[in-house]
C-alpha cells in the first residue's frame, strides 16, 4: 500500500522523493563539442553532395558516454513492463517471456541470418519455419497456414484478403461482413479496410453472439462472419458450431479471431468447430514478446477451401531440400499476392517453436488450463466486490463492471489510476464496450497465486475506500508515478479524441 509517510494528516500528497523530477530531452542536455567517441578526421574525398552540403549545425546533443547511458537508464526505470510486475491487461495476454526462448533466438545461425541469403545457406531456418507451421496446424486442426503476417491485425487483413480472393475466384461479389459486438475492435476495422461494409451483431443477455439476429442478417451478400472466441467478455461462444453451420449455409466464410487461443490451446481445435480462417497472436499464446512496437507475428491458419488463396512466400520440400515459393506464378494454388517484404518474423518463429517444444503437447494443455483457472479464481474472489455482468465461469479473462461504484463519485478510471500507486499496471478499462465502466482482467498462466492474491486484496481495499467516500484520494491519484494524472477534461475537448465510449463521459475530472 502507499507509503503513509508521503501523506500529511489530512491525506494530502506531500512529495514523492523526487520521482516527479523531470527528465530533460536528450537534445536539451550536454554542451557543444562534447562527444562520447574520439574519431580521427576522415580522409579527404571527392564531394558528391552536389550542392546539398550542410550549411549549419544539425543540432545533435553533445554528451559523454556516461551521460547517454544514464539518460536512457533513467527513462527505462520509469517504465512498467511484464518484467517489473503483474500486468493484468485484459484481452492482451501480457505474460512472462521465458528466457530460454530469448537465448535460442540469439544462437549463431539463427540470430545472424539475412533474408537475402541464398536458400542453400538457410536450410535450417526454412525447416524451422516449416516445423513451427506444422505445430500450429496440428494445434488448430487446420490443413494450411501462412506464416507471413507481422502481427495479429495484419493476420486479420490476410485472412479477409484470402476470403475475398476465394469469393472473387468463384465470381461472387459479396459486400458485407458481420462482426459481433463482443469481437476485438480490430475486426470491423480490418473488414472496412478490405472494402466491406460492416454490420454489427449484438450480444445476447449471456454476453455471447445473438444467434437469432445473426441468422436474420445472413444472406447472399455476406462475405464472412468474424467471431472472437473466446470473446472479449471472457466467454466461450458455445454456439460456435451453429454459427459455422449457418454461415456456410449462406455461402459465406467463418473467420475466427484467434487472439484468445491461449484459453483453448491443447484442448479445442478450431478446425473441428467449422472455422475457415483464424489468425494466431504468437505473443499471446506462444510467449513471444508483446508491445513496444513489435516485432509481432500473426500467422493465419486456413481451411481446405481457403488454402489455395494464401499469399506467398511459403516453404516447400523437394529432392534438393527446402525452398521458398516466392512468386504467385510459381504456386500450385491461386495466391492473392504478397503481404510482406520477406518471410515473416523469423525471430518470433524461433521463440514460439522453442516455447512449444519445451512444453510439449501436455505442457501446452496445462497452459490453457492454468490461464482459465487463474481468471476464475479472480472471479470467485471479487464477484462479491464488483458486479459481474455475465455470471458464469469465464475463460482466460474475467469482466467486471462499475455498477458497485455508482454513487461513490469514483469511476473505473479512478480505480485504474489508484492501482498505479499500489504497484500494479491497471487492467483494461472501458472495453469491451458492451459493458459500462468495464474492467477486464487477464491474469495469464504465468502469475503465482501470491501475486494474484495481492492484486485481489488491493482491489478489495480500493473498493472499500471508494465506498467509504474517500473521493479526493481517487480523483488525485496517482501520486507516486513519474508523471502525475493527465488532464482528461482537456483531452475530452480535443477534436482528435472526440470519440469515446459513452461510459467515459462521467469519468472526466
Amino acid at each position: 500500500m502507499m507509503d503513509r509517510a508521503m501523506m500529511d494528516r489530512e491525506g494530502t500528497f506531500t512529495g514523492n522523493r523526487g520521482l516527479e523530477k523531470e527528465e530533460p530531452l536528450i537534445f536539451e542536455q550536454g554542451s557543444p563539442g562534447k562527444t562520447a567517441v574520439d574519431l580521427p578526421e576522415p580522409p579527404a574525398s571527392k564531394n558528391r553532395l552536389g550542392g546539398l552540403e550542410r550549411r549549419a549545425p544539425i543540432g545533435l546533443p553533445g554528451l559523454s558516454e556516461p551521460e547517454v547511458v544514464r539518460h536512457y537508464l533513467r527513462l527505462s526505470q520509469k517504465n512498467y513492463g511484464i518484467d517489473t510486475g503483474f500486468y493484468p491487461l485484459g484481452s492482451c495476454t501480457m505474460k512472462h517471456n521465458p528466457r530460454i526462448n530469448e537465448k535460442v533466438a540469439r544462437l549463431p545461425g539463427l540470430g545472424d541470418l539475412h533474408p537475402l541469403q541464398p536458400v542453400s545457406t538457410v536450410q535450417g531456418a526454412l525447416e524451422l519455419i516449416d516445423t513451427c507451421a506444422h505445430w500450429l496446424k496440428v494445434l488448430t486442426g487446420m490443413p494450411a497456414v501462412t506464416m507471413n503476417p507481422a502481427a495479429g491485425a495484419h493476420g486479420e487483413l490476410v485472412g479477409l484478403m484470402t476470403i475475398r480472393a476465394a469469393l472473387e475466384d468463384r465470381g461472387d461479389a459479396r459486400k458485407r461482413v458481420l462482426v459481433p459486438e463482443s469481437a476485438h475492435g480490430t475486426n470491423p476495422a480490418t473488414a472496412a479496410m478490405c472494402g466491406y461494409a460492416v454490420q454489427s451483431i449484438p450480444a445476447d443477455d449471456r454476453g455471447r453472439v445473438d444467434l437469432a439476429i445473426l441468422r436474420e442478417r445472413l444472406d447472399s451478400d455476406v462475405a464472412a462472419v468474424m467471431v472472437t472466441n473466446p470473446n472479449t467478455c471472457g466467454l466461450f461462444e458455445n454456439d460456435v458450431q451453429e454459427i459455422a453451420k449457418a454461415t456456410h449455409e449462406a455461402g459465406a466464410f467463418f473467420y475466427c479471431d484467434g487472439a484468445n487461443f491461449n484459453a483453448l490451446v491443447g484442448r479445442v481445435r478450431p478446425g473441428d468447430l467449422g472455422i475457415d480462417c483464424m489468425h494466431l497472436n504468437l505473443h499471446k499464446t506462444f510467449s513471444t514478446p508483446h508491445g513496444g512496437g513489435g516485432p509481432g507475428s500473426g500467422p493465419v491458419v486456413l481451411s481446405e477451401a481457403l488454402a489455395p488463396y494464401a499469399p506467398v512466400p511459403y516453404v516447400v520440400h523437394g529432392p534438393d531440400g527446402a525452398t521458398l515459393v516466392e512468386k504467385p506464378d510459381d504456386s500450385d494454388g491461386k495466391p492473392f499476392g504478397r503481404i510482406k517484404g520477406f518471410h515473416g518474423q523469423f525471430g518470433m518463429f524461433v521463440r514460439a517453436l522453442s516455447y512449444m517444444m519445451s512444453l510439449g503437447s501436455d505442457g501446452l494443455r496445462d497452459v490453457s488450463g492454468d490461464a482459465v483457472l487463474s481468471a476464475n479464481y479472480i472471479l470467485a474472489r471479487l464477484q462479491d466486490t464488483f458486479r459481474v455482468p455475465f455470471p458464469a465461469p469465464c475463460m482466460h479473462e474475467v469482466l467486471f463492471s462499475d455498477r458497485t461504484l455508482k454513487g461513490t463519485g469514483v469511476t473505473t478510471l479512478d480505480m485504474a489510476k489508484a492501482l498505479l500507486d499500489e504497484g500494479f499496471h491497471p487492467m483494461t478499462v472501458y472495453f469491451p464496450l458492451v459493458v459500462n465502466g468495464a474492467m477486464l482482467v487477464e491474469p495469464t498462466e504465468t502469475e503465482s497465486k501470491e501475486s494474484i492474491d495481492s492484486f485481489v486484496d488491493t482491489m478489495k481495499h480500493l473498493a472499500e475506500r471508494a465506498a467509504a467516500g474517500d473521493v479526493k484520494f481517487f480523483h488525485d491519484s496517482p501520486y507516486l508515478t513519474p508523471r502525475r494524472r493527465l488532464d482528461e477534461t482537456t483531452a475530452a475537448r480535443n477534436p482528435i479524441l472526440r470519440w469515446h465510449p459513452p461510459s467515459l463521459d462521467h469519468a472526466a475530472e
